[in-house]
């Protein structure tokens, strides 16, 4: 191996080891187009869910967290292929807003608001890896605490809710938003990966 390509070679690999935290113009809008059709995918759920919130739902009371993932994938999804500090949060508040502005039966404070509080969720569970690590585990967190956040804002918007029927309804939606937003968005992340299509991040 010639002094040049080991020089290369050095600088090559120098590269791929800083990650730089800075938002680029390609970041911003990769999030939004996540975002987008997160929020697409948001609205298309509201319209149907009545009834599979109310079977699963059936099962015991407050079973029907487990749904819950079905809102939660925009913020860790768009971490986990932008990687950078604020994607889950903006990911997550752009989908809530679409979802809003194409109109749903929850209004402001059950879609924008709680939007904002699950995508703090996903944006925590990046945080507490110091936007180190972006593997299977930070985005299991990551989802798990999205679906923590959104059972905290229905138990406090619904007082009459009994101890049982909060602690199923907070254990179950993080079990969905570790599952859906965590494990599946990860896969789904190097599936879109190893297509060439990430190439840049």
């Amino acid at each position: 191996m010639t002094e040049s390509t080991i020089k290369n070679t050095e600088n090559e690999s120098s590269v791929v080891r800083k990650h730089s935290n800075t938002w680029r113009v390609v970041d911003i809008v990769v999030a939004a187009i996540i975002a987008v059709a997160s929020g697409v995918i948001f609205w298309g759920w509201d319209i149907v869910c009545t009834a599979p919130l109310a079977i699963v739902g059936a099962v015991t009371p407050g079973f029907e967290g487990l749904l819950n993932a079905f809102w939660l994938f925009a913020g860790p999804l768009a971490a986990i292929i932008v990687r950078r500090p604020g994607a889950a949060l903006f990911a997550e508040i752009l989908a809530a807003a679409l979802e809003l502005t194409l109109g749903n039966q929850w209004g402001a404070g059950g879609t924008l608001l709680i939007g904002i509080l699950q995508g703090l969720g996903a944006e925590i569970g990046f945080a507490v890896f110091s936007y180190k690590k972006w593997d299977w585990l930070s985005t299991t967190v990551s989802g798990a605490l999205s679906g923590i956040a959104c059972a905290v804002y229905s138990w406090v918007t619904n007082p009459a809710w009994d101890a049982l029927r909060i602690s199923v309804y907070v254990v179950t939606s993080a079990i969905g938003g570790a599952i859906v937003s965590g494990v599946v968005m990860y896969l789904l992340q190097r599936a879109i990966a190893q297509t060439g299509a990430l190439d840049r991040f």
